[in-house]
């Protein structure tokens, strides 16, 4: 028995209507542009007042709360990323790696729920913010652009269907776990020493990343085996190729731009962060100190 069908049969859920477990533009909550600029509006706009309300005022540490939300975020992701390795690996063990990134069956009707609870935790994870706002953290550029255009990124992959969705959204799942562990242990008063290697894991996800979705979105020649992506096989056929990829031209190309980007700026956070300066110290944390949250992720298309 699967753990989807584990869950279904054992775990009380409401009974959901249609446009909640399957993504329908327009209808669906957050699915049109026109809701989903003024969520993220209303987001920006709700933290820098917060930011401006307590320059004048004590911290607040609502350490509780923060370990809570953490924890959450932590567990939600290791369940949807279990959910996630079960639908897609017989996929991709069946058909092999092309067609698991680029076929349309890729897109199921379970991925497509999954990638809409995906989508959601993106909104949750916008109190990021805010717990820093009240802490009095500095709101660093890399996290504010991050947590906006993150959710940006996958509200257009759902839009524009794009079958190799799963392969930064599972990376990016997989770092969660790690990182809300991370925020939830600090927040209790531990000290962990592997504080600057969730950086790394985040840079190498962008990385793989970046060869899947330039593979599926522009073309990419595999040495020996000529291989070409969406673009290559519907505006070149006479060249040689494997077929296209499914999903819509712009959702393709906002990815690999955005993802571009996250992989330059968190290079910059790094080298900033962690690396030695001209007088021999390092770089100073962006938001202050051991426990406070230096290291951001993305998670995903």
């Amino acid at each position: 028995m699967s753990l989807a069908d584990l869950i279904l049969q054992n775990v009380p859920l409401p009974s959901l209507p249609n446009y909640l477990t399957s993504y329908h533009r327009g209808v669906t909550p957050l699915s049109t542009w026109s809701t989903v600029l003024p969520a993220l509006a209303v987001y920006l706009a709700i933290v820098f007042s917060i930011q401006a309300f307590m320059r004048s005022r004590q911290a607040i540490k609502l350490n509780t709360l923060f370990q809570i939300h953490n924890i959450y975020l932590t567990s939600g992701s290791l369940l949807l990323l279990l959910l996630m390795v079960e639908e897609i690996g017989p996929i991709v063990w069946k058909n092999g790696l092309f067609n698991g990134m680029c076929n349309s069956s890729s897109w199921t009707p379970r991925l497509e729920f999954y990638y809409m609870i995906n989508y959601y935790i993106k909104y949750v994870e916008l109190l990021d913010t805010v717990f820093l706002a009240l802490k009095k953290k500095p709101l660093a550029f890399l996290h504010v652009f991050h947590h906006s255009a993150t959710a940006m990124l996958c509200y257009t992959q759902l839009n524009g269907r794009t079958s190799v969705s799963w392969v930064p959204i599972v990376l990016n799942l997989s770092v969660h776990v790690v990182m809300y562990y991370y925020y939830y242990a600090t927040a209790a008063g531990r000290k962990i020493w592997w504080k600057k290697y969730l950086t790394t894991m985040q840079i190498t996800q962008f990385i793989i990343d970046l060869f899947a979705v330039y593979y599926a979105s522009t073309y990419l020649l595999i040495p020996r085996f000529p291989r070409y992506s969406y673009f290559a096989a519907t505006y070149f056929p006479m060249l040689p190729h494997q077929g296209t990829c499914s999903g819509s031209e712009g959702a393709a190309a906002f990815g690999c731009a955005l993802l571009t980007t996250y992989l330059f700026l968190f290079i910059s956070f790094y080298k900033n962060t962690y690396k030695k300066g001209p007088r021999g110290g390092k770089g100073k944390a962006v938001n202050g100190h051991a426990s406070s949250k230096t290291t951001y992720v993305v998670p995903v298309t």
